[in-house]
């Protein structure tokens, strides 16, 4: 095979030995490369004019035909990461020839749009020569969230692509006599989803579903409906909500894991109940895959053959630290020396330890760790279904003198004291979390990442529904008057008056329907003494609520629905 992507080479768009080869599986249906080929020359010759192509199509049998088409007609994909109307913009400024290729009838992007066409089935007796496409050529311009925000384009040319994928198969030992399919929880727009269900098919001579399983019901019956081997391509995030069950799982051949860190726990779990290994992915947009690592068997990373790493001082403005260094990653398929974001520790010229991303690092009162780990030890805090943590950015308005992790938990079984109980055995105090707020879910994306400008506006939420729940009753309040005269304390009906309130704020519904069920009145509270409101939802439907003066509880109670109690 070619060792470089230099004009003069050329490389297969598929890899496949015989065009009788299954390469997709359609809704269940197997599909032979002299099919796919047929419905890329179809879609390569129908397509409209314009050098770029968005291609936001949904089944993955339908992408993977577009960006073959794609290519084969001489045109560039745009993969950017997010489809917001901003990042649409910013496409379209990039390539104002761009137009967005779709397959659903609701597409609403703000550009030309073209609507994959439905084809009846292709004959089998077709022309079957596999295209060949320049090593040299750009097929896609991948699109990350630079420093400022703004999207960065990086190129990809097909001599990239192939030899990172070809590379990442050989170590993924997908590239014997037993064809493996391959079935993605990830969408195939993202980079990891682009590599690991779409080109490492192409590219492997392996098969793809054209299917994009998301809940754990749908994983297990793609699982069942595809013959093995399969190889299931996933995140934390889907691999936990799979496992979340007792329910027996279709065997798996390999379990494939990117896009966040992964505990040892749940890649233990995962490998004995899909009875195959987990093989986790390391990489970057800009170098493409370039380590792996078995997690249920090791910490660290193995290096990719031919690829290196080099430490070189840290010159950024993001380092606070003269001797900080950073790791560059080079040669194999990765063309050019790149920086590595990630702060890397290697153990020899093969592996390497993965700390977290530089930027998560975090040093409060001199003592260091990071994000990644501290989301670690909450994740792995019995109870805890997901959870987040947080570090505000810098403000100019900031009165505290130092900046306070917060953190968003999805822990419905457990009270916010227990679980500050486990986490003080787990983390030092300097990174307790203040505020703990506990959530519903936490708004990931189709991949399990949270963006953190997603992150930040629920934080806001969240902490504006939690200031509706601190209040304090001034010394003129009216219900004082007369009580108690030299030593005054608040009226029970007034403290339960402002837990209504809080609450009716909080949840976004109005209580006129319910009644007070109980409440105990626990200790005095003083006028102009800051009290804070803490509640949760039984199963009943009923609303336990404490009010809370610091550490001291003043009062507690429950609401019900009225109807619940009529007859």
């Amino acid at each position: 095979m070619p060792t470089n992507s230099s004009p003069m080479q050329t490389f297969p768009l598929v890899f496949h030995a015989s065009p009788d080869q299954t390469i997709a599986w359609r809704d269940g249906a197997p599909i032979s490369v002299r099919e796919f080929l047929a419905d890329v020359r179809a879609l390569a010759a129908a397509l409209p004019e314009g050098g770029h192509v968005f291609n936001v199509c949904t089944d993955r049998y339908r992408f993977t035909v577009s960006l073959c088409a794609t290519l084969v007609a001489g045109k560039t994909s745009l993969l950017p990461s997010t489809h917001t109307p901003d990042m649409v913009r910013a496409l379209a400024s990039f390539a104002p020839d761009a137009f967005c290729l779709h397959d659903h009838d609701d597409c609403a992007i703000n550009l030309p749009r073209f609507r994959y066409p439905e084809r009846a089935p292709v004959r089998a007796d077709g022309e079957t020569q596999v295209p060949h496409i320049d090593g040299a050529r750009v097929v896609a311009y991948v699109f990350t969230s630079g420093s400022t925000g703004a999207p960065v384009p990086h190129r990809k040319t097909w001599g990239f692509l192939v030899k990172n994928v070809r590379a990442a198969a050989a170590r993924l030992n997908l590239l014997g006599e037993a064809r493996a399919t391959l079935i993605g929880t990830v969408p195939p727009q993202h980079m990891y989803g682009f590599e690991s269900t779409v080109l490492l098919a192409l590219l492997g001579g392996l098969a793809f579903s054209n299917r994009q399983p998301f809940y754990p019901v749908d994983i297990r019956a793609e699982l069942d409906a595809i013959p093995e081997p399969r190889v299931l391509v996933s995140s934390p995030i889907h691999l936990r909500a799979l496992l979340a069950n007792d329910e027996a799982l279709p065997r798996a051949s390999l379990v494939l894991s990117a896009t966040a860190p992964l505990s040892e726990k749940l890649a233990l779990d995962a490998e004995a109940r899909l009875q195959a290994p987990l093989m986790e992915i390391y990489g970057s947009t800009e170098t493409g895959q370039i380590a792996t690592r078995r997690t249920a068997r090791t910490a660290a990373w193995e290096l990719f053959a031919d690829i290196t790493l080099t430490p070189r001082a840290d010159g950024s403005d993001h380092s606070n630290d003269p001797g900080e260094q950073t790791m560059w990653a080079s040669g194999g398929h990765v063309e050019v020396p790149v920086p590595m974001g990630d702060a890397l520790e290697l153990i020899d010229g093969a592996h390497f330890l993965l700390h977290g991303r530089k930027a998560d690092l975090i040093n409060i009162a001199g003592k260091r760790t990071s994000l990644a780990y501290l989301n670690h030890q909450l994740n792995a805090v019995p109870g805890v279904v997901d959870g987040v943590f947080y570090m505000p950015d810098e403000s100019a308005s900031d009165s505290e003198p130092v900046r306070r992790l917060m953190a968003l938990v999805v822990a419905p079984d457990l009270v916010a004291a227990d679980l500050q109980r486990a986490l003080r055995e787990r983390i030092d105090a300097a990174f307790m979390p203040r505020p703990l707020l506990f959530v519903d879910s936490l708004p990931r994306n189709a991949t399990g990442k949270l963006p953190r400008e997603v992150l930040t506006k629920l934080i806001e939420t969240e902490r504006n529904r939690r200031a509706a729940l601190t209040f304090t009753v001034p010394p003129g309040h009216p219900a004082l008057a007369g009580h108690f005269p030299g030593r005054p304390i608040v009226p029970g009906v007034v403290l339960l008056d402002h837990a209504l309130d809080a609450i009716s704020v909080a949840l976004g519904q109005r209580f006129d329907a319910c009644r007070i069920e109980s409440a105990k009145f626990l200790s005095p509270a003083k006028p102009g003494e800051t009290l804070d409101i803490a509640y949760e939802t039984a199963a009943s439907g009923a609303i336990r609520f404490t009010i809370r003066a610091g550490e001291r509880a003043v009062a507690s109670g429950a609401l019900a629905a009225t109807d619940k109690h009529t007859s």
